[in-house]
């Protein structure tokens, strides 16, 4: 990768050599349809069948219980508003959290506009979410729990096991968006106790446009579109299957970095923390401490304007001050529930390491943004 040090990948990843290779073969031999008895379409079929297999493995799920779907956002929606069908006539009562992801959040103020009764519970400084809130929010009409996994901005892990022993003893359907977290740490689907897992291909090295929803056995849910057969009716249309392909490709290396990826990135995101702390005096670091992701540093420079501070360090960094799907906005939304002030927001920028990113690429980006900000301090 050429030119500045990329520090967002958060964001997105780029794919993966390997994943391309796999893609490259897919989209150039697997041509046939999935669908069709004919052998070009048995050859794609069996592939779309490993894929989903590696994918089953990565999380500890069976393959029947993966269904494809083109992205993390699309796969939220199925799980959403899915359940909310299915399960409407045994109740019409949702529990989400403050910090969602806009394809949660915006499929749960629809599900409000239709009659659901929606209950979104804060967040404590962390960003962390109370399990004890989340009891005592429960109704008897309460179907449907979605908590994120990993914050996308700030890393913050939440308790994920402990509001699945919540909703399990209630009876409650429980979904989480792991889209910034699979690929990152070890996420096995038994371990968290959910019913509803939601991956992104393009945030572990796989291409964008390619997404699933991990389904436990026995979980009612309705399909959100309509048409074929495909992806046990729950996902139609004629399957992507370069797309598929590069997933299951990005999930089996994923897997076999387990036992070495979380050491690596959060050394690279020590090694950025202390080299930006020993610049900047001042710098707090936003999120929970102990349960974060290994390679997201959100931190909060002072008296600056952190968007400034990245566009004069652009030609040699590329970070962000917050989510990308919040590009444009003024504000992190997740920052003032964790109780952040205008001034903390604005200077504030996400840094998110990557499986490739080098310690000489962090001393580049520490001494870069740490000129820019002495600049910054010099000119005020």
């Amino acid at each position: 990768m050429t030119g500045p040090v990329y520090l967002d990948y958060n964001a997105t990843t780029p794919v993966d050599e390997a994943v391309a290779a796999a893609m490259t073969v897919a989209l150039t031999e697997l041509f046939g349809n999935p669908s069709s008895a004919h052998v070009f379409g048995q050859r794609s079929r069996e592939a779309v069948a490993h894929a989903r297999a590696q994918v089953a493995t990565l999380i500890g799920a069976t393959p029947d219980e993966i269904v494809f779907t083109g992205s993390a956002t699309e796969a939220n929606n199925l799980a959403l508003r899915g359940a909310a069908s299915a399960l409407a006539a045994r109740g019409q009562h949702l529990i989400t959290s403050a910090i969602e992801h806009p394809s949660v959040a915006e499929p749960c103020l629809q599900l409000g506009k239709q009659g659901f009764s929606v209950t979104v519970i804060p967040v404590d400084t962390w960003g962390r979410i109370d399990p004890e809130a989340i009891a005592a929010a429960v109704r008897p009409d309460t179907v449907l729990i979605s908590v994120m996994h990993a914050n996308n901005e700030v890393g913050t892990l939440e308790p994920i096991t402990d509001i699945a022993r919540i909703a399990r003893e209630r009876g409650i359907v429980f979904h989480t968006d792991a889209a910034q977290s699979v690929g990152k740490i070890p996420v096995r689907v038994e371990d968290l106790g959910v019913d509803l897992l939601t991956l992104a291909g393009h945030k572990f090295y796989a291409p964008k446009g390619i997404g699933a929803l991990y389904v436990r056995t026995g979980t009612p849910l309705s399909p959100v579109l309509y048409g074929g057969g495909q992806e046990r009716r729950l996902r139609p249309g004629t399957e992507n299957v370069a797309a598929i392909v590069g997933l299951g490709e990005a999930a089996q290396l994923a897997h076999a970095r387990w036992p070495m990826a979380g050491t690596h990135l959060e050394q690279l995101r020590a090694r950025l923390h202390d080299g930006l702390n020993g610049r900047v005096p001042g710098l707090v670091v936003n999120g929970h401490p102990t349960a974060r992701l290994p390679n997201t540093l959100n931190v909060s420079f002072p008296t600056v304007d952190a968007q400034e501070l990245l566009l004069r360090a652009a030609d040699n960094v590329a970070a962000s001050t917050g989510a990308a799907c919040h590009t444009g906005q003024p504000a992190s939304s997740v920052l003032a529930t964790m109780g952040l002030d205008n001034e903390q927001i604005r200077g504030t920028v996400r840094f998110s390491v990557g499986w490739p990113t080098t310690e000489a690429e962090v001393d580049l980006a520490v001494e870069r943004i740490g000129q820019v900000w002495e600049r910054q301090m010099a000119g005020r």
